[in-house]
C-alpha cells in the first residue's frame, strides 16, 4: 500500500484556525482559565488602544520553564483523554492558542519560574509566510516596553500573555470592549472572586480596576429563596444541583432588579447554570426539558460538575457548548416541574390578590367557560351610586362603554410592561390624593349614612383613609 504525507496548507489552515467563533470575552476567560489552573491568587488584565492596540493579562501563578513554555504553545499540547487534577480547567491542550488566535495574529507569552524568564511567540504572518510552524523566542529586551513586562521582572514567578495585531476589536470600540469583559468576567468567575470554604478568593483587575463577583442567584437578598440541594451520582462522579428563586421585583430597587436581569432579561436567563470546576459554562438555558415562560422567569438553577465529566456533558474547547447526559434526563425534568410551580407562585399568588374579601376591588376575577376573565366590580358602591342617580338612558350608554372598557383591557400591553419594565409603570399615580379628598368631599356633602360609610370604607381609594369620610376632615 503506497503512504503519502500530506501536510496541510499553513496559510489556509491558520485562516480556519482562528475562526472558530470567539467573541473576545470569551477568549480572553478561556485564556484566564490557565492563570486559574496555575494556581494565580492575582490576575492582571491591561487593554490598550496607543500606540497600538494591545491586550496583556499576567498573573502570579506557577509560571514555567523553557520546556514547559515550548510544549504549552504545542497546539493539542494535551490529551483530551488524560487526567487532570480537579481544578484543571482546560482539556483540549488548545484554549491558549485557539482563543489568543481568534483575536490576534501575533501571540507572546513570558514566563518565569524560579525566577529564570522564558519568552516564545508564534506570528501567524511570519508562520504562513514561511509555510512552517516555527516557534519564536524574540528578546526580552525588545518586549519591555509593553504593558506589564516590568511588573513580571518584579515577581519570583508568573506568566505574562501578550495579544498583538489584534484584528477582531477596533480601537474605536475598546472602551465597550472593556465593560463587556468585565461583565462576562465577573459572572463567569463569580465563585473564584468571592472565595469560600478552603478557596480563598482570587483578584482579577483589569487596567488597575478590580472586579466584584457577580453571583446570578442573588444569594445574599432575603428574599431569594434557595431550595434544597440535590446531589445525583453518575458512575463515579456526583453532580450537584441546586434550584434558585430570585426576589420579586416588589421586593428589589429598580437598580438591583435591572442588575440581575443582566442585558439578556429574566426570561432570557431563566433555567440552568451549569459550572465545571467552579467556573460557569453555560447559563439560560433548559436544554429543550421545559419551554421559556415569563411565569418561570425568575427560576435558576445551578448544577455543578467535575472537570472528569467533560466527554459526558459534551463540553467544547470554547467551553460554550454542553448538554446533559441521557441518565439525568428525568430527574432534571423533575427538579423544573418542583422548582417551576414554586417560582411562578410570585405572579399567580399575586394575581389572586384581587380575590380578597376583607377590600372592595374595582376588579373581579371571574369564571368563564372553562377559564377566567376581568371583570369590574358592579356591586362596587361608587359604581352602584352613580348608577342610581343616572337616567336610564344614561345608564345603559354608561354600562355599554364599561363592557368596551371591560372586553379590551389591552392584557398583552399590560403583561409586556409589567415583564420588561415594571419600575416603569405608574398606574396608580393616575389618582391622586388630592383627587381621593375631592371625592370624599362631595360623598360626605350629598348625606351618607352610616351603612354606606362603612361599604365605601372597604374599597381601594379609602382603605386606611377614614378621616376622609368622616366629619371634620
Amino acid at each position: 500500500m503506497k503512504k503519502e504525507i500530506v501536510s496541510p496548507n499553513v496559510k489556509n489552515f491558520i485562516v480556519s484556525l482562528r475562526d472558530v467563533g470567539y467573541t473576545f470575552e470569551v477568549a480572553v476567560a478561556d485564556v484566564l482559565d490557565n492563570s486559574i489552573t496555575a494556581q494565580a491568587a492575582e490576575i492582571h488584565i491591561q487593554i490598550h488602544a496607543e500606540p497600538e492596540l494591545t491586550f496583556c493579562m499576567l498573573d502570579n501563578g506557577n509560571g514555567m520553564t523553557s520546556t514547559e513554555l515550548v510544549e504549552a504553545m504545542r497546539l493539542g499540547t494535551k490529551s483530551p483523554e488524560g487526567e487532570r487534577s480537579q481544578s484543571d480547567l482546560g482539556r483540549f491542550g488548545l484554549g491558549l492558542k485557539t482563543a489568543s488566535f481568534s483575536q490576534c495574529k501575533k501571540l507572546t507569552v513570558i514566563s518565569k519560574k524560579n525566577r529564570k524568564t522564558s519568552v516564545r511567540q508564534w506570528d501567524l504572518d511570519f508562520i504562513a509566510d514561511k509555510g512552517e510552524w516555527i516557534l519564536l523566542t524574540p528578546p526580552l529586551n525588545q518586549l519591555i516596553s509593553l504593558p506589564l513586562v516590568k511588573q513580571l521582572k518584579s515577581q519570583d514567578n508568573g506568566t505574562l500573555i501578550i495579544w498583538q495585531g489584534i484584528d477582531n476589536i477596533t480601537k474605536s470600540d475598546v472602551s465597550s470592549t472593556i465593560s463587556n469583559l468585565r461583565k462576562h468576567l465577573s459572572l463567569v468567575f463569580h465563585q473564584f472572586l468571592e472565595g469560600g470554604p478552603k478557596q480563598k478568593a482570587i483578584n482579577i483587575t483589569i487596567n488597575n480596576n478590580s472586579l466584584k463577583p457577580f453571583n446570578p442567584f442573588n444569594v445574599n437578598h432575603p428574599a431569594t429563596q434557595q431550595l434544597t440541594i440535590e446531589k445525583l451520582k453518575i458512575n463515579r462522579s456526583t453532580i450537584t444541583i441546586q434550584p434558585f428563586i430570585l426576589p420579586h421585583h416588589s421586593k428589589l430597587s429598580q437598580q438591583e432588579y435591572e442588575q440581575y436581569a443582566t442585558e439578556e432579561g429574566y426570561t432570557g436567563t431563566q433555567g440552568f447554570y451549569l459550572y465545571r470546576a467552579r467556573r460557569l459554562l453555560i447559563y439560560g438555558t433548559w436544554w429543550g426539558l421545559h419551554k421559556t415562560n415569563d411565569a418561570h422567569k425568575l427560576v435558576r438553577i445551578k448544577i455543578d460538575i467535575t472537570n472528569e465529566q467533560d466527554k459526558d456533558w459534551g463540553i467544547d474547547i470554547k467551553k460554550s457548548t454542553a448538554s446533559p447526559i441521557p441518565e439525568i434526563k428525568n430527574d432534571l425534568r423533575r427538579i423544573i416541574r418542583q422548582v417551576t410551580e414554586k417560582g411562578s407562585r410570585l405572579y399567580t399568588g399575586r394575581g389572586k390578590k384581587i380575590e380578597d374579601k376583607t377590600t372592595t376591588k374595582f376588579w373581579e376575577l371571574v369564571p368563564y367557560n372553562g377559564g377566567f376573565r376581568f371583570t369590574l366590580n358592579q356591586d362596587h358602591p361608587l359604581l352602584d351610586r352613580l348608577i342610581k342617580e343616572l337616567a336610564v338612558e344614561t345608564r345603559e350608554i354608561l354600562q355599554m362603554y364599561l363592557k368596551g372598557l371591560q372586553a379590551y383591557l389591552p392584557l398583552d400591553a399590560i403583561q409586556a410592561q409589567l415583564q420588561q419594565n415594571p419600575y416603569e409603570v405608574h398606574q396608580e399615580t393616575l389618582l391622586t390624593e388630592e383627587d381621593i379628598k375631592e371625592i370624599a368631599m362631595k360623598l360626605r356633602s350629598s348625606g351618607l349614612d352610616e351603612e354606606i360609610i362603612a361599604s365605601l370604607l372597604k374599597t381601594e381609594m379609602f382603605k386606611n383613609r377614614e378621616e376622609f369620610l368622616k366629619d371634620g376632615d
